[in-house]
């Protein structure tokens, strides 16, 4: 029988995170949340479900000094919300997953969790809604995917990207330093609704810059129209997924967008990429596009909005006392 304990030193909480935690995206990366906690330096609170020495179930939080919510590790937050995806919460059993959420006393936000649990998805309730471009969909090729428009709006599309070459567009690719003209866009065009406004955010940017230079996993694309820069974005190519993390655009170039984007599916295709993660975000272009909805989902405060066929403990008075919520919560 496993036994639940909180680990809090550093070291130790490294090393469970990189036996347990699948490192199939950048975000499971601990050298990539670790280019955030440096920043926000919340006090780790990782639970796990130990047998005979082996971790077999791990729930990586950070207690947020800021908001005094437990998020997932490392809780860098955005506008009140931690910004990293595909967070993942281990464990064998939906009992296993409550065992781990009862040794948090206090309340939690954790979000944009993946629902891939070795049993049936236990989140009831979506957080958000990535949206993700899959190059095998349509064999590698941009004229299959096109078909998946009306005659008339793939008309319309290709119109407005060839009315771009008639503007002197030039492509800069991978050059670091566009990370800067990327930050005054976001900076200039949001101010202080900008991710890039707190210094925290900012600086842990620029230390995953550095990691993505090292490691070769840069994609780094700007468009200049008339030798102007238009558009800027910042991306990282890991493990046949090409991520889209930040982006920028003058207003002046309406319409910019479209081609900065279509040309990130394009050249996946080219790669032969498996698939471009364009993150959560409720824009209508993602839809206009026909990208694939991928949600996540999020349990929150002293509530774990299970699925009502969870496996629950036998006694239900037992995590009553802990505030869970034991009656099964209608998803969202």
């Amino acid at each position: 029988m496993y036994r639940i304990r909180v680990v809090t030193d550093r070291d130790e909480c490294r090393d469970h995170w990189g036996k347990v935690i699948p490192q199939e995206f950048i975000s499971d990366l601990w050298e990539v949340r670790e280019c955030f906690d440096r920043h926000y330096r919340h006090e780790l609170f990782f639970v796990v479900a130990e047998e005979h020495g082996e971790i077999r179930g791990l729930m990586p939080l950070s207690l947020n000094g800021d908001s005094g919510l437990y998020n997932f590790f490392p809780g860098e937050t955005w506008a009140g919300k931690t910004w990293l995806e595909q967070n993942r919460i281990v464990a064998e059993s939906h009992r296993m997953l409550h065992d781990l959420l009862s040794a948090v006393s206090g309340p939690y936000h954790l979000r944009y969790l993946r629902p891939d649990m070795q049993s049936a998805n236990p989140y009831e309730q979506v957080d958000e809604t990535g949206y993700l471009f899959c190059p095998p969909k349509y064999g590698y090729d941009m004229g299959r995917y096109f078909d998946e428009f009306s005659h008339k709006t793939a008309k319309k599309l290709r119109r407005e990207l060839s009315g771009w070459e008639d503007r002197d567009v030039t492509w800069r690719f991978d050059d670091p330093n566009d990370f800067e003209l990327l930050v005054g866009m976001s900076m200039g065009r949001y101010g202080q609704s900008s991710y890039f406004f707190d210094p925290r955010f900012l600086n842990s940017f620029r230390q995953l810059l550095d990691i993505l230079v090292r490691r070769g996993w840069l994609r780094m694309v700007t468009i200049l129209v008339g030798g102007v820069p238009a558009a800027a974005d910042l991306g990282c190519v890991y493990n046949g997924t090409l991520t889209m993390l930040a982006g920028g655009t003058y207003a002046d170039f309406p319409g910019i967008a479209k081609l900065i984007n279509i040309h990130h599916m394009t050249w996946a295709c080219e790669q032969k990429l498996d698939r471009v993660d364009f993150l959560c975000g409720d824009f209508n272009w993602k839809t206009m596009f026909h990208l694939s909805p991928a949600p996540l989902y999020v349990l929150e405060k002293d509530k774990a909005p299970l699925r009502k066929e969870a496996a629950l403990p036998a006694s239900r008075q037992q995590w009553a006392a802990h505030g869970l919520d034991v009656g099964g919560v209608a998803g969202a």
